[in-house]
């Protein structure tokens, strides 16, 4: 196995991780947002406020997304895994 292999699949596996962590981290980010947005707006300064619309919509995105997110990590071990034959020899 080259270098250039292993640096392959470490940039794909690091992709993955990018990818469907974004999924999960990026609707919470944007909640959180409008919800600081609105505290600072109406000078509500609870910090519990904002924990309970992320926590939601976290899972939410868990829920309906879970099924691609699965597909694609199952998809790329499965690659992985076909793969190795060949990069062994």
């Amino acid at each position: 196995m080259t270098p250039e292999t292993v640096i392959d699949i470490m940039r794909e596996a690091l992709w993955m991780i990018v990818l469907l962590a974004g999924v999960i981290i990026g609707p919470g980010l944007v909640i959180g947002l409008v919800v600081s947005t609105f505290q600072a707006a109406t000078q509500i300064n609870e910090q519990t406020l904002s924990f309970l619309p992320r926590f939601i919509v976290t899972l939410l995105v868990i829920v309906f997304a879970g099924p691609w997110m699965l597909t694609k990590l199952l998809d790329h071990a499965n690659e992985l895994i076909s793969s190795i034959p060949y990069l062994i020899g």
